[in-house]
């Protein structure tokens, strides 16, 4: 197996992603500590690749033959057979145990959440995917367990701060999964993927996206509403959730590919912006 074969198998930059909001959020929770363990946050890091590695290794087994169907997912070494469901197997089985030992050596909370995400996203999402559209809701919880897992990795309790992060997280991926679905549509509908909100690329779809963009915005504000943020969170995430609001209500204007591919870029800039404005915002209090 080549590096770049393994990168594809645990869809390195997705994990990239997924590991860099739970660092956000480690921080967010040794603040509310008072101190920062750098060997916990190691393993938090090492753990959540680990963990969320496995999780889109099984999600590669699974849909090995609907992989194979698309055009953005033939190349996977799974459906173009540089690697057999075995080896991927067994790579997605030892990431997903090391990596759960490791964030449950944290605490247990960390360890069963990194277990349920898994399970959630392997088993409920990846099925659901061809049966309906409630697929992108039910994905949207592992989604969203990254901040919550790694804010309370540092601090072993789910209290309104982790509740914030995890909402956020939880509602940016809406409108987000939908621009993605928008413009892949076609592509997803070989494999009998049904993610927009009607399943088509449609007026209601469109809408339902532009309405999750809109809940995003007083969503996004939680961290200055309950004071745990200053002025500078709560400028920086009104400015992008009108940006994003905006996006999404172009797409629901044109309802063009374009509009969709806009919002997904500005899906990819809001996250992060927002997340670390929180961070430095709350470090500063």
């Amino acid at each position: 197996m080549s590096w770049k074969d393994f990168v594809k198998l645990v869809k390195f930059r997705l994990t990239f992603l997924v590991v860099f909001s739970a660092s956000i959020s480690f921080l967010i929770g040794s603040k509310v500590n008072g101190s920062i363990n750098w060997t916990n946050w190691a393993m938090l890091v090492i753990g959540g690749f680990l963990v969320t590695g496995a999780a889109n290794c099984f999600n590669e087994i699974i849909e090995k033959d609907l992989d194979r169907l698309m055009k953005r997912t033939s190349d996977r070494p799974i459906p173009a057979e540089r690697m057999t469901t075995g080896q991927a197997l067994v790579i997605g089985l030892f990431m997903g145990l090391a990596g759960t030992y490791l964030l449950q050596r944290l605490n247990l909370l960390t360890g069963f959440l990194s277990v349920f995400s898994i399970v959630l996203y392997a088993f409920a999402y990846t099925p659901l995917k061809r049966k309906s559209p409630i697929a992108v809701l039910v994905g949207a919880v592992p989604g969203a367990l990254p901040p919550l897992i790694g804010y309370v990795a540092a601090h072993e309790k789910i209290d309104e701060i982790a509740v914030i992060l995890f909402l956020i997280q939880f509602m940016w991926q809406l409108p987000h999964f939908w621009s993605i679905a928008w413009v892949l549509d076609d592509d997803y509908k070989l494999a009998g993927f049904r993610l927009l909100p009607t399943g088509n690329r449609d007026l209601t779809s469109a809408i339902i996206t532009f309405v999750s963009a809109l809940i995003l915005l007083p969503v996004s504000l939680l961290p200055t509403f309950y004071h745990y943020g200053g002025y500078y969170v709560g400028g920086v995430s009104l400015v992008c959730s009108l940006i994003f609001l905006y996006q999404a209500y172009n797409l629901m204007r044109t309802r063009e590919i374009k509009a969709a591919r806009q919002l997904m870029f500005g899906s990819f800039l809001y996250l992060p912006v927002v997340q670390l404005m929180f961070l430095f915002d709350f470090i500063g209090k």
